[in-house]
């Protein structure tokens, strides 16, 4: 098959009407579709339902800590969690606080705290003159946009095959004025890359300009397997600590998309100076995480096996979604080379780079025909991708039958697109 730069003004007309043909063939049927947010599906979530009643009265309701956890007290989390999560991370114990139920939480409310009374007891951020904070992309739209919401000046840093741009993430921290970088490091949101070892050590080995600099290193996919060969990623917290870099570190995850993500545990990781500083506020904000529902997940999983025997069923259920949207671009969009994307091996999303210049009319198509795409430009600072080519694919939560019908208009769709642009129409 011929690509579509090899096409002609008349096949490209040609190939428009017979796309065109097809497309209102889906827009007639009334779609409603969605593939815009990572949400697990409901095969997942019911995978975890015994967990609702695993907290027995004849069992009791103290943790190994001895607190009854129906009460006040032990405000950093049940040594039961705190293990499970110290062999998953690669974390020593004391190194954690085991939180309430999402990890984003944690690291707004630290971003917040830091800009509000400082890192550490150094000057609060909302005293500085500028702010500003590094942004990988494409990336995390939730991420770019807490740092948004305070002001920060977001700084795009280019994301490569093996991580970001180091060479461009050394250069910028030379500057007093950036605080931090958001990071993903393992099945990168949107892209599904994984850091590789020489970047994970530059990071490690980082030597920012200001002193309150941190990076924001959110595992939150560091058991979301999809193959019996998953990705390996050096443990970042080790390598800073080898070179006295401890306190660059906040890593974050939790098991949002391992049980419920409306009710599960999450956690964060950090040197002893991060976890005193963070304790130190969290005294004045709550006398205690739920203890309940951290018990219930101690109970149910037992341990750090427990959680990756677990990850092996959601594998076997997730492995069809990736295998229907990978297949399907390459069947649609390969051949006329108007697309190019990376396998992940793990994770919740495919990222899709169109021609420059077709997101937006990709989405808008889509929309109009039934089918909801996270929006053009999500995974880049501000919204605003400059190619207009990036867009994030979530394969998990429709059932296999409507996956199939969404991605495929969503090919159809990117090949209008593909094709006006190559006419100059749009």
């Amino acid at each position: 098959m011929a690509t579509l730069q090899q096409l002609d003004q008349t096949q490209l007309q040609q190939l428009l009407t017979e796309l065109t043909a097809r497309y209102e063939q889906y827009r007639a049927r009334g779609l409603k579709l969605d593939m815009s947010r990572g949400k697990p599906g409901a095969g997942q979530l019911d995978l975890t339902n015994d967990m609702l009643t695993c907290l027995r009265p004849e069992d009791g309701f103290r943790s190994e800590a001895g607190i009854d956890v129906r009460n006040y007290g032990l405000m950093d989390g049940i040594p039961e969690m705190k293990r499970i999560f110290s062999r998953l991370l690669g974390v020593p114990e004391e190194n954690l606080i085991v939180a309430g139920n999402s990890s984003l939480n944690l690291m707004f409310d630290y971003i917040c705290t830091a800009f509000a009374k400082g890192v550490c007891g150094r000057t609060p951020w909302s005293r500085e003159e500028k702010l500003k904070f590094l942004c990988p992309a494409p990336g995390y739209d939730r991420h770019f946009a807490i740092t948004e919401y305070f002001g920060f000046e977001l700084i795009t840093v280019p994301m490569t095959g093996t991580g970001p741009d180091m060479d461009r993430v050394e250069d910028l921290v030379r500057d007093p004025a950036v605080k931090g970088i958001w990071c993903v490091p393992m099945y990168s949101n949107p892209d599904g890359i994984t850091y590789s070892d020489e970047t994970v050590r530059r990071f490690a080995a980082l030597k920012p300009a200001a002193p309150d600099f941190r990076i924001m290193w959110d595992n939150a996919y560091c058991v979301h397997h999809l193959t019996d060969t998953p990705d390996r990623l050096l443990n970042l917290f080790e390598e800073a600590r080898a070179r006295g870099n401890e306190d660059l570190v906040l890593e974050f995850a939790s098991t949002s998309k391992i049980s419920f993500p409306g009710a599960g545990v999450a956690v964060v990781a950090a040197s002893a100076a991060n976890i005193a500083d963070i304790k130190s506020r969290m005294k004045v904000q709550t006398i205690g995480f739920d203890k309940i529902n951290m018990l219930r997940h101690a109970r149910y999983f037992k341990d750090a096996d427990g959680v990756l025997a677990h990850m092996k069923k959601q594998a076997a259920l997730l492995r069809p979604h990736f295998e229907i949207v990978l297949q399907t671009l390459e069947r649609e969009l390969g051949p006329l080379g108007i697309a190019r994307w990376h396998k992940p091996n793990g994770g919740y999303f495919v990222s899709v780079n169109l021609l420059p210049g077709c997101a937006k009319e990709t989405v808008r198509l889509c929309r109009e025909a039934g089918v909801v795409l996270t929006g053009a430009g999500a995974t880049f600072p501000y919204g605003r991708d400059p190619q207009d080519s990036n867009l994030r694919i979530a394969p998990t939560f429709p059932p296999l039958d409507e996956l199939q019908t969404a991605i495929d208009l969503f090919c159809i769709c990117a090949q209008i697109a593909s094709v006006k642009k190559r006419l100059g129409t749009l």
